[in-house]
């Protein structure tokens, strides 16, 4: 990979994250361009991270090897169109960190209908991408090879876990999961602190228990080779207090909550996909 020219096309937060993860992982600065139409947000990158910046963005792409359109999905099309006869032109991996958008509409924007269809990958990065602690779910279309396959797939490792899809709808279920998962974690963690107050802790005994217990829990997932079921079992002790407390949970069917939960982002991921689709040329 430390051979490769890549450009983001937007610089916000999760290119910088991204570049910052792969700074981190060696890749030269002067290997990444990222073009970006806001001067300020251009010299921001330009110091912080020592790369490359333009304000062209059909420049910025001229020779390389990976686009990363990292461009909020209502602006896509028109960028992707923009950019139509230079990714015609020099075949690079595209890689869209929009969600929503399908890899046969952003093939059409770029110019498939009058060209070679394009190499693209979509990837479903979540917020803790910003702390490189992220998840992203990956989808790679039939022009994708093996070599673009390990070449997206090292891009994003660079802030967290990455992993493969092999079906593009089940992308919606990794947008309702990891993408969308951070707020509903925030959520029962809110919840958890607005208890604790209601049973007498201070506001901030109650928030620092509830985010050391939040990160305790996840890490002991993480590293141990225990289902989180039966990590659960372990710290539940017959008769005690944890015991009483998932009664409660299993009485509101914590189950059924969680699984209507991820299928209305679900729904919802699939119908702006739709209407990202049907947005004319």
């Amino acid at each position: 990979m430390k051979q490769i020219k890549l450009t983001f096309i937007g610089g916000g937060n999760m290119a910088a994250s991204l570049i910052g993860g792969l700074l981190a992982d060696k890749l030269p600065a002067k290997q990444i361009t990222v073009a970006d139409p806001t001067a300020s947000t251009r010299d921001s990158l330009s110091s912080h991270f020592g790369v490359n910046t333009a304000e062209d963005n059909v420049a910025a792409i001229t020779g390389a090897d990976v686009v990363v359109l990292a461009v909020k999905p209502q602006m896509l099309q028109s960028v992707a169109q923009t950019l139509a006869p230079a990714v015609q032109k020099y075949q690079p991996l595209v890689i869209t960190v929009a969600a929503g958008i399908r890899s046969a509409d952003l093939n059409r924007w770029l110019g498939s209908e009058t060209g070679d269809d394009v190499a693209v990958v979509r990837a479903m990065p979540n917020t803790p991408a910003l702390l490189q602690t992220g998840a992203t779910g990956l989808f790679a279309n039939e022009q994708v090879d093996e070599t673009q396959r390990d070449l997206a797939e090292s891009i994003l490792r660079a802030v967290g876990l990455a992993l493969w899809v092999e079906k593009e709808d089940q992308m919606d279920v990794v947008t309702a999961l990891s993408g969308s998962g951070p707020a509903y974690f925030f959520r029962i963690m809110e919840a958890m602190e607005i208890a604790g107050t209601q049973l007498g802790l201070s506001t901030e005994t109650a928030h620092l228990l509830t985010l050391q217990t939040a990160l305790g829990a996840a890490k002991m997932a993480l590293e141990s080779s225990e289902a989180v079921a039966t990590l659960r079992e372990q710290v539940t002790s017959p008769g005690g207090t944890t015991e009483q407390g998932l009664r409660v949970m299993a009485e509101q069917d914590i189950d059924g909550l969680m699984a209507q939960v991820l299928k209305a982002a679900s729904d919802r991921s699939r119908e702006l996909a739709k209407l990202s689709g049907e947005t004319k040329q």
